[in-house]
């Protein structure tokens, strides 16, 4: 994979897939299906947040480094740690311990990962019949369980700790679960019928 340095937001020139597809046929599309007055009406992606918890790493601190790299690969962006906020003592989880790693991406960068991960990801899963429909949040924004980290192509299967889940979150400017849903759709999510 060939990495682009970017300034600030996107490269010269360069226009993301589904970013051009969104401009020239989703958002008319979505403009006349839900008869809005003003194209600001029209839902977009906000950001993308790509998490993963590693419960472990209290144990064992290479697991946290192995996440972050990992998540770092998915998404092409560094992965940052995230902290308990409180304790939990049945977890023997003091507060402030790194317990995860995130990402959250804007702009080029979450249009890449989306397009990566409909058309390349999800159809790697074992026995994939689609996500799930009602993961919605009832504000427009989408959550998505992925159990294994190795449908990604860029994970090497012989060089990762363990096998780890990732939490995927869609933010989008939808304002109810219908429009984000015939938003996700038109851009390819395949939801199960």
């Amino acid at each position: 994979m060939k990495v682009v340095e970017t300034k600030g937001a996107e490269t010269k020139g360069y226009e993301p897939r589904l970013k051009k597809l969104y401009k020239e046929q989703i958002a008319p599309a979505l403009f006349k299906e839900f008869g809005y007055t003003s194209t600001m009406q029209t839902p977009r992606l906000e950001k993308i947040i790509v998490s993963m918890g590693v419960g472990e790493a209290l144990q064992n601190k290479k697991l946290l480094d192995a996440a972050v790299d990992d998540l770092t690969l998915i998404t092409g962006q560094k992965a940052v740690k995230t902290k308990a906020r409180k304790s939990i003592a049945n977890f023997k989880i003091r507060e402030g311990q790194e317990i995860g790693v995130k990402v959250t991406l804007r702009g080029a960068m979450m249009y890449e990962f989306l397009d990566r991960l409909v058309n390349v990801a999800l159809p790697r899963v074992k026995d994939f019949r689609g996500v799930n429909q009602n993961a919605f949040d009832g504000h427009g924004n989408y959550s998505l369980g992925i159990t294994e980290q190795i449908i990604f192509p860029e994970i090497d299967f012989d060089k990762i700790e363990r096998v780890a889940g990732l939490n995927i979150a869609i933010v989008t400017t939808a304002r109810t679960d219908a429009e984000a849903k015939a938003f996700l759709a038109k851009f390819g999510m395949p939801f199960r019928k």
